[in-house]
């Protein structure tokens, strides 16, 4: 806990140099900065203190606005590959290949919202249909990983092993007479 409590520290050091104005107005005092710093630690209690520190330099990559506490958890969970926004993610699982569980895919969330939503419904609906359904599924997952879940990564599809040796002339021509046999053509 010491930890966390030293990395929100250094993380209102950044908002606060690279937001200043803005820091300035949302914590015009040091009761108000206490307050939100104890609000800030409860809400993100589910990530280690990198994370924290770590959504808080994405945050000032990537916005000119102070985060809000619901921006650090989606800025805490998206990690090093990110949680896309549902519109890309839902771009992604539509344009990955098969097999779906062999793709690079940019966060697990991605593939298990595409899996939840069905591959097929994905493929056969217009996005006017499938967007929807798929978003919802993404938004599920999400706020599972928002609250500190790992979700597994798909489980990739091998080629067997040992794929055995082909059959001779022989032996080819005596299975297509049996199989001939059994099916009486």
């Amino acid at each position: 806990m010491h930890e966390k409590k030293r990395a929100l520290n250094e993380v209102f050091g950044l908002l606060k140099l690279s937001y200043h104005n803005q820091f300035n107005s949302a914590f015009p005092d040091t009761e108000t900065l206490n307050h939100a710093k104890r609000l800030w630690l409860e809400s993100l209690s589910a990530f280690s203190a990198a994370e924290i520190v770590a959504g808080a330099k994405r945050a000032i990559r990537q916005s000119e606005y102070l985060p809000t506490v619901h921006k650090m958890l989606q800025l805490c969970a998206a990690g090093d590959s990110g949680l896309p926004d549902a519109r890309a993610a839902y771009r992604e699982a539509c344009n990955a290949p098969s097999p779906k569980a062999n793709h690079n895919w940019s966060h697990p969330a991605v593939y298990h919202a595409g899996r939840e939503s069905n591959w097929f419904f994905l493929a056969n609906n217009s996005e006017s249909v499938a967007y929807p359904v798929f978003a919802e599924h993404y938004r599920k997952i999400c706020a599972r990983v928002l609250e500190g879940e790992k979700l597994p990564a798909p489980e990739q599809l091998r080629l067997e092993d040992n794929p055995g040796k082909p059959l001779s002339k022989e032996e080819n021509a005596q299975k297509m007479a049996a199989l001939r046999a059994e099916l009486d053509l």
